[in-house]
């Protein structure tokens, strides 16, 4: 019979925990399980990984440890990043694209209900936004308020591919406004140069084999946060509530992992290379060769192919049951019935409705993909839900 086991290529939306992670969050599971805001013993011993999470992820990021706000996630941090900029009563401009995480497009839309001007900066084919969309955005903006924040993620959560922040920092910096970089996908996984010139920078443990339920918006000096929650004076009064130190203890370990495997992704390149032309050649062998979504500079480890007369959902679906696990979008809106907003965005919803997402991680190796392949090869010769 055949291996069942799953192989898993799914990596973008979540990474497996690494043992030395585990091990972290055992420990402190043991010895650091209290409250971090007690002063006694435990509770500083508990408070002693939030330090360290912080200094880990200040390190990562190239930023100092006291802008670290420790937060849910990359969700939670990006709408706190993107709240800060427009204060009650006060009018401002919003510029982003509908490239974006869900977590950046869902607030903006949320802004704009509230009398915020958001203008949408229009994103090319290839799944790059532009310098020049960036400036055409903002100058729209600027007729009808002050342009306070740009938001451009590093790398594209479904395609891959890499946005030019250095060009657009330099352009926000001009214009006198603030850039928050959606570094979710990025970090441990390219170099920092990928989002050098930020404002903010926002990072979840979970993409870096860390535990889900804990990230960080990380700001330049003298940048201030508004929080969005009231309460305690937890993450100096701007993330009110009590801090996990098992999940601080898994971030900093994660944090302090992922400053060296950028290297061992970049490895992946050639592997995903010949994993995407197997892929169109087992394609145009049952007649339903894919395209490639995303055809700018990607990150090593990430393809997004549309298969003609296929769903993606049912082809990821037909994968699932050969053991295959892979994607038809952000994890975030698994689930729905509409195609993916950032595909739709950059090549109609035709193409965005039969994607498919392969993401491999730094454990991926050649043997699980050259059996990937043999079982994606038994999926199409079945022939796809519209034969």
């Amino acid at each position: 019979m055949p291996d069942r086991s799953t192989i898993y290529l799914d990596w973008n939306a979540t990474t497996p925990p690494h043992r030395e992670v585990l091990a972290a969050m055992r420990q402190a599971a043991e010895h650091a399980w209290a409250n971090p805001a007690s002063v006694h013993g435990p509770g500083r011993r508990a408070r002693a990984w939030l330090e360290r999470a912080r200094e880990a992820v200040a390190a990562l990021v190239g930023l100092d440890a006291r802008d670290v706000i420790l937060t849910s996630g990359g969700t939670e941090a990006n709408n706190l990043a993107i709240a800060h900029a427009f204060p009650p009563g006060v009018p401002g401009a919003l510029v982003v694209s509908r490239l974006e995480h869900p977590s950046v497009c869902r607030a903006a839309e949320a802004l704009a209900e509230q009398g915020i001007h958001v203008a949408w900066a229009e994103p090319g084919p290839s799944g790059r936004v532009s310098p020049e969309a960036v400036v055409d955005a903002v100058d729209r903006a600027a007729r009808n308020a002050p342009v306070r924040l740009v938001v451009l993620q590093a790398v594209n959560h479904e395609t891959g591919v890499l946005q030019p922040v250095g060009e657009v920092a330099a352009i926000v910096r001009g214009r006198g406004a603030r850039l928050l970089v959606d570094a979710v996908q990025a970090v441990g996984r390219v170099p920092a140069a990928a989002w050098e010139g930020a404002d903010l920078v926002t990072v979840a443990a979970h993409k870096l084999r860390g535990p889900k339920g804990i990230g960080a918006l990380v700001t330049r000096p003298g940048v201030q946060v508004r929080p969005i929650l009231r309460g305690g004076a937890q993450e100096r009064g701007l993330r009110p509530g009590t801090q996990d130190p098992l999940a601080a203890a898994g971030f900093a370990v994660a944090a302090e992992r992922a400053l060296t495997t950028p290297s061992r992704y970049a490895e992946l390149r050639e592997l995903r290379d010949r994993l995407e032309e197997e892929l169109v050649r087992l394609g145009r062998a049952v007649g339903r060769e894919p395209v490639q979504n995303g055809t700018a500079e990607r990150a090593p480890h990430v393809s997004n192919l549309s298969w003609p007369g296929w769903r993606g959902d049912e082809l990821c679906a037909a994968l699932d049951l050969e053991g295959v696990a892979v994607s038809s979008g952000s994890a975030c809106t698994a689930g729905t019935a509409e195609p993916s907003p950032v595909l739709t965005a950059m090549v109609g919803p035709e193409r965005a409705s039969s994607a498919v997402r392969v993401s491999l991680g730094e454990d991926t190796h050649l043997e699980e993909v050259m059996e990937a392949l043999q079982r994606w090869s038994r999926v199409l010769a079945r022939g796809g839900p519209l034969s």
